[in-house]
């Protein structure tokens, strides 16, 4: 007799292996570690094998779990396919999307060519700005979405992934021991920016900014001259600087999210069909 698989328990082993974590799963997906634990555990009753090991790293797949994630990957992929295919009537309005200036290179070039090849009735528009002020924008109405970077374990909206935050100089530059210590920083509004400097109060080491300003190649540019050390999420340090580690005398910097900010009722479906692209995106 066939067997039918249940694409909402493959959905949830997809969010935990590229997780690596039953809590980061919950968060995402905004159900209880308890009920994530359930559907793995329905999973392995269903095929017989263990597919998900707990190690000195976190969970990892068994050999089982390997081969089914690439599979379950495909399925859902074109489940969601169908489902969008299916939609009517077709998706068309506008989409204001807000992003801060340092995800403007990351996925987003990719989020915007594929969601305007599958809607190309939407008209996209992008507002760039700090965290902070995406989500006040959010709320007056001005932006429809908003990708925002806050301090890990912030509950304000979807997290889509975890980035380090880690201090930036030019290669084998000498700023990050130059006191006090210059800092350049793309506004007075960054995210980054309180607790850049709560980390250098609590290691007694005094600061300046050298140039505030809102524009990330300014910033690099004086990074690059040897001139200032800023502080950037990790997968966004351009090529040609310097990522410190602690031999550089600075204080470790906390974790962000990079969490997916949608209105709390409203959303229209090209909204919609744009946090599914951006979803696809970080996963």
């Amino acid at each position: 007799m066939p067997r039918n698989l249940d694409i909402g328990l493959l959905r949830t082993f997809i969010h935990v292996a590229d997780a690596g974590s039953m809590t980061a799963a919950a968060n995402r997906l905004h159900l209880t570690q308890g009920a994530i634990s359930q559907q793995i555990k329905r999973l392995e009753d269903m095929f017989g094998h263990v597919i998900l090991e707990r190690g000195r790293q976190g969970l990892r797949l068994t050999d089982e779990g390997e081969r089914l994630l690439g599979k379950a990957r495909k399925l859902v992929k074109l489940n969601d396919e169908i489902w969008s295919d299916m939609q009517t009537p077709e998706i068309a309005g506008q989409v204001r999307l807000g992003v801060p200036y340092d995800l403007i290179g990351t996925h987003l070039p990719e989020v915007l060519k594929a969601y305007a090849r599958s809607y190309p009735d939407v008209d996209i528009s992008l507002v760039s700005g700090s965290s902070p002020e995406l989500v006040v924008a959010l709320a007056a109405g001005k932006v429809d979405l908003a990708l925002v970077e806050e301090p890990s374990g912030s509950t304000g909206g979807e997290c889509l992934a975890i980035e380090r935050l880690v201090w930036v100089s030019a290669r084998d530059g000498r700023a990050a021991g130059m006191r006090p210590l210059p800092l350049c920083l793309v506004s007075e509004t960054c995210a980054f920016r309180p607790l850049i400097f709560a980390a250098l109060e609590s290691a007694n080491i005094e600061w300046r900014v050298v140039f505030e300003n809102s524009s990330i190649e300014a910033t690099s540019a004086t990074v690059g001259a040897d001139l200032a050390v800023t502080a950037w999420l990790a997968s966004t340090v351009p090529a040609g600087l310097d990522i410190l580690g602690t031999e550089s005398g600075l204080p470790a910097l906390p974790d962000f999210g990079i969490n997916l900010h949608m209105p709390r009722s409203g959303a229209s479906p090209a909204v919609i069909a744009m946090a599914t692209c951006i979803r696809e995106a970080y996963r």
